[in-house]
């Protein structure tokens, strides 16, 4: 699956990756993907996964990936950018309700055999 997903990256598809780096090292990553959608006639911009890691938590580092993928679908026409986290995720939601609305989503999965 890594295999695939880095491939998709390069491969102009529809999903792109952004990274953070402190002292030349990676300390974080954000993984989006546009999509369409039936609200808008702009494409969305789903942030599939964030991360920073642990120790550098709470050092602007995930608000920086968000806000540069904001600038990323901004540039690219994208009409919004959106992501899911799980209720209980109380420091990341800490961060979250500073940069984007919540709007009380509950969401629910069916996997495909």
């Amino acid at each position: 699956m890594s295999n695939t997903t880095w491939s998709r990256f390069f491969e102009g598809s529809d999903l792109f990756c952004l990274i953070a780096e402190v002292d030349g090292q990676i300390c974080g990553i954000a993984h989006c993907i546009y999509h369409y959608s039936t609200t808008s006639i702009k494409k969305s911009c789903y942030l599939n996964d964030l991360f920073t890691i642990g120790n550098l938590r709470g050092q602007g580092i995930g608000k920086a990936l968000i806000a540069a993928v904001y600038a990323r679908a901004l540039k690219e026409g994208a009409a919004r950018v959106y992501w899911h986290t799980n209720h209980s995720n109380v420091n990341a939601r800490a961060l979250y309700d500073q940069v984007a609305d919540y709007e009380g989503f509950i969401v629910y999965k069916h996997i495909l055999p």
